[in-house]
């Protein structure tokens, strides 16, 4: 990177924080709890969501913002299908979501008693880490199939987090994955962040993450 170019990004990275916390303040001021979800493809952000939602949406009202690289509906289709309200930003290739794209997403929605907006960022271990979009609390999913090192590939997204879920436990049977050495990898970066293990297929473990965001819930009313 040369010397012109670094400041650009700091000034690119200063101006989204801004605008991230003017979605914190409006978040607050609404009493919404604004939760990041964060990802690489494939380890179940959707699947987290949609059964987040079954498990809560009778306790509570949820409105959900799908960032995507590409113009397809697959997964906000999903989730219109249970009445929750939601909008997709299409990132137009970009391999994360800023403060600005949130901040226009959540403009289109009818927030009106909304408790809780759960922000789906694109699925990267690696953009979203430097973004922050106004959220209360950033949250990582882990999977089993994707191994027990993706903490030492991957170090600046897990530092940043507030609670690390870790899908597909069902799995961890047929899969040589180290939890030992996953936990060590988290502890190093981010000492006693909560954590999750769960499965979205049977429901093992959900329990814990859903009494984990009714607490939040709470805190924030």
């Amino acid at each position: 990177m040369n010397k012109t170019t670094i400041p650009i990004v700091k000034n690119i990275l200063n101006a989204n924080d801004q605008i991230a916390e003017e979605n914190k303040a409006f978040f607050t001021n609404k009493n919404i709890l604004a939760i990041n979800v964060m990802a690489s493809p494939g380890s179940g952000k959707t699947s987290l969501i949609l059964k987040t939602i079954e498990h809560l949406s009778h306790e509570c009202n949820i409105a959900v913002i799908e960032g995507d690289t590409a113009p397809v509906t697959i997964d906000a289709d999903k989730i219109s299908e249970l009445n929750i309200p939601v909008i997709q930003i299409n990132t137009g290739g970009e391999c994360h979501l800023d403060a600005l794209m949130v901040r226009n997403g959540f403009s289109q929605l009818d927030l009106t008693n909304v408790d809780l907006i759960i922000i789906e960022n694109v699925g990267n271990l690696v953009c979203p880490a430097a973004f922050h979009l106004g959220e209360h609390f950033s949250i990582v999913i882990a999977s089993i199939p994707e191994g027990d090192d993706k903490p030492y590939k991957y170090p600046n997204i897990y530092r940043r987090i507030q609670s690390l879920i870790l899908n597909k436990i069902d799995l961890q049977p047929y899969v040589d994955f180290d939890m030992d050495y996953f936990r060590k990898g988290i502890e190093a970066l981010n000492p006693g962040v909560s954590f999750f293990p769960l499965s979205c297929k049977t429901d093992e473990g959900f329990e814990d993450w859903i009494n984990w965001l009714k607490d939040k819930l709470q805190d924030n009313n």
